[in-house]
C-alpha cells in the first residue's frame, strides 16, 4: 500500500465530500459558522518546502545498508517527511504550513527480526535515536523526534515484516510479524478461516506492532477484547537483546513483561512479532441500528446490556449532538427512504421521543444463526425497557461500510479553516454521566472564552464489566487573527477536555496512548510514584535515551 499523504490522512485520491449530503452544508454553517462551499485554505506545496539534508554519518549509513541492504535505507526527502510525524491535528497543521520539524535522517526498512537487531546495534553504536514506525497513524505525538535533537535520527519502518507465520489451531493462536497492516492481517487470516477481530478507526493504515505499542482498541472489542486481550506474547528487539515472552494463557511470573511492552510507544525497543488470539470467522454477522429517547437512558441501556447475558460484538451509542451530525451526513434519499423516514417520525412522535434529544446506537452480533437470534432478542428487550426501538439493519450496514472513513473529515474541515479533533477516556459506569456533563461544560466553556463557535459531541463504546469508553469529537473555527493557524486556541479546547477527564475520574486516554500530547496529565492519572516507576523502567532499559526519547514521560 502507498504511504499516506504527507499533509493529511489516508490515500491520495480518497477524500470526504459534502456534495452528496444535502443537509451537511447547512449543519456546518449553523454550528461552526463555516460555509463549506466557500474558498478552501491553501496548503504549502511540497516543492515549496525546504527539506534539510540528512545528517547521517557515513559509517552509520554503511552499517545500516549492511544490515538491510542499500535499497532499504532511504534518505529521500518525501520519505523522511512522511516518517517525521504521525497524524495528530498538531502534526497535520504544522505540515500543512511547511513546518516539518526534526526529520529523521534515514528511513530504514528491516525485513526480519535479525535485520532489526542489526539496525539497532548499529544505531546504538553511533549513539543515534531510533523511532519505530508502523503505519504512521498515531495521533498522540508518539513519532516525532525531539526538537533540536543533535544526534542522528533513524526511523525504523517495520512494514516489510508483514507475514502470518503460523496458526496453532488447537490453541487458536496466530504468530504474526508486527509490521502487518490491518487489511493484510485479515486477508491472511481469513484465507484460512480465521479473524483477529481487531478493527480500530485506523485499521486500513495501522499495523499490529503499532496497535501493541499504543494499547489500541478496535470497534468490536466487546467480543474480541482490546489489543492487550488479543496479544498473548511478544518479541521485541531491545538494547539488551531480543525480549521474548511465551504465549501461555496466564502466568504469575512477577510483573508482566508483556504488559510493559503494551503501550510502550517504542520506548523499550522494536516490536517484531506477536502471538495473538485467532477466532474462527463467524457464520453470521449483523449490525442493527437503534434509537433511544435521550442520552441518560441510552447510557443506562448500554450498562444494562453489559450487565446482562448478552455478548454483542459492538455496543456504540451517540449522544444527541453526534446523532444529529449522523443524520446530516446522509446521502440524497430515495422516495422509499423518504417514505420510511416520514413513517419513523410519525412513530417517534407517538412514542413521545424528541428527535432533537434522541440517540442513535449501533449494536453488532456475531456467531451461529441461533446465537445471533437469541442475542438480538435479549438486547431488543433491554432497549425497549429503556424507551428505545430497533430501526433495522440499514443504518448498521451503512455504519459498517463507512466505519474507516471518519478520519478523512478532519482534512475536509482543515481545508475550510476549521479544526476538528477527538479525545477519549474511560470511567466506571457510576462516573460516566457526570463525566460527560463535565466534559461538555469544559469544551463549551473553552469555546466561550475564545469567542468562537464550536461543537462537541460524544459516543459511548467499548463496554466493560465496570464501565465504558466515552469518545468526544470537537470542532471549531479559530478567530481570523490567529497567527499560528489556531493551534493556541486548539490547545485551550483540548486541554479543557483532557483536564475534565482526570478531574472527573476518567483516564487521560482509553486507546490513543500518551505520546507527547497527553504526557502532562500522566501524573494526575497514575500518581507520581507511577510516573517514577515508568521513568525507571525506560532509563534502565535504554540508559542512553536512544529509543524514541521524550514520549510518555
Amino acid at each position: 500500500m502507498a504511504p499516506m499523504r504527507w499533509w493529511g490522512w489516508g490515500e491520495p485520491g480518497v477524500s470526504f465530500t459534502h456534495e452528496d449530503k444535502p443537509e451537511l452544508r447547512a449543519f456546518i454553517l449553523r454550528h461552526l459558522g463555516v460555509d463549506v462551499e466557500g474558498p478552501t485554505a491553501r496548503r504549502v506545496a511540497f516543492d515549496d518546502i525546504t527539506v534539510p539534508e540528512p545528517s547521517l554519518p557515513t559509517d552509520l549509513r554503511a552499517e545500516l545498508e549492511a544490515a538491510v541492504g542499500g535499497q532499504h535505507v532511504s534518505v529521500d526527502a518525501l520519505d523522511r517527511v512522511v516518517h517525521a510525524r504521525g497524524k495528530s491535528l498538531r502534526d497535520l497543521m504544522r505540515h500543512r504550513r511547511g513546518d516539518i520539524g526534526r526529520l529523521p535522517d534515514a528511513v530504514v526498512r528491516p525485513g526480519s527480526e535479525e535485520e532489526a537487531e542489526a539496525v539497532l546495534r548499529a544505531a546504538l553504536a553511533a549513539d543515534a535515536v531510533v523511532i519505530p514506525f508502523g503505519g504512521g497513524t498515531n495521533i498522540s505525538g508518539s513519532l516525532e523526534a525531539p526538537a533540536g535533537e543533535p544526534r542522528p535520527v533513524v526511523s525504523v519502518d517495520v512494514g516489510r515484516m508483514d507475514r502470518l507465520l503460523e496458526i496453532d489451531e488447537a490453541s487458536r493462536l496466530a504468530r504474526v510479524q508486527a509490521g502487518v497492516l490491518g487489511p493484510r492481517l485479515e486477508e491472511q487470516l481469513n484465507a484460512r478461516g480465521w479473524t483477529a477481530g481487531h478493527f480500530p478507526d485506523s485499521f486500513t493504515h495501522s499495523t499490529l506492532g503499532g496497535w501493541i505499542a499504543t494499547r489500541s482498541c478496535g470497534m468490536q472489542s466487546d467480543r474480541y477484547g482490546d489489543v492487550a486481550d488479543l496479544t498473548r506474547a511478544v518479541r521485541v528487539v531491545t538494547p539488551a537483546g531480543v525480549l521474548a515472552t511465551r504465549p501461555v494463557p496466564s502466568t504469575s511470573t512477577g510483573p508482566s513483561v508483556r504488559e510493559m511492552v503494551l503501550g510502550s510507544e517504542g520506548r523499550l525497543g522494536i516490536i517484531t512479532e506477536a502471538t495473538i488470539h485467532a477466532h474462527r470467522l463467524p457464520a453470521q454477522r449483523t449490525i442493527l441500528g437503534y434509537l433511544l429517547p435521550d442520552w441518560r437512558r441510552a447510557v443506562r441501556a448500554m450498562r444494562a446490556i453489559a450487565e446482562s447475558e448478552a455478548a454483542p460484538s459492538v455496543t456504540r451509542v451517540s449522544d444527541a449532538h453526534e446523532t444529529q451530525l449522523s443524520f446530516a451526513t446522509r446521502r440524497r434519499p430515495s422516495i422509499a427512504d423518504r417514505v420510511q423516514s416520514g413513517a419513523l417520525r410519525w412513530y417517534l412522535e407517538r412514542r413521545g421521543i424528541d428527535p432533537e434529544a434522541m440517540c442513535l446506537a449501533f449494536i453488532g452480533y456475531e456467531g451461529p444463526q441461533e446465537h445471533v437470534k437469541a442475542q438480538r432478542g435479549l438486547v431488543g428487550r433491554i432497549v425497549r425497557e429503556h424507551g428505545g426501538l430497533c430501526i433495522g439493519s440499514g443504518p448498521g450496514e451503512l455504519y459498517d461500510a463507512k466505519k474507516f472513513d471518519t478520519p478523512y473529515i478532519r482534512d475536509f474541515l482543515l481545508d475550510r479553516g476549521a479544526l476538528g479533533d477527538v479525545s477519549e477516556t474511560s470511567a466506571p459506569w457510576g462516573t460516566l454521566p457526570q463525566l460527560y456533563d463535565d466534559v461538555e461544560a469544559a469544551a463549551n466553556g473553552a469555546f466561550a472564552r475564545l469567542g468562537v463557535m464550536g461543537y462537541v459531541m460524544c459516543h459511548l463504546s467499548h463496554s466493560y464489566h465496570a464501565g465504558a469508553c466515552l469518545y468526544f469529537t470537537f470542532a471549531f473555527r479559530p478567530a481570523g487573527d490567529e497567527e499560528d493557524d489556531g493551534l493556541e486556541a486548539y490547545d485551550v479546547v483540548k486541554s479543557a477536555i483532557q483536564q475534565a477527564f482526570v478531574d472527573s475520574g476518567g483516564t487521560l486516554s482509553h486507546h490513543h496512548a500518551v505520546g507527547t500530547e497527553h504526557a502532562r496529565w500522566l501524573e494526575q492519572d497514575i500518581s507520581a510514584p507511577g510516573v517514577a516507576m515508568l521513568r525507571a523502567l525506560f532509563d534502565g532499559t535504554d540508559p542512553g535515551a536512544n529509543l524514541n526519547p521524550g514520549k510518555i514521560v
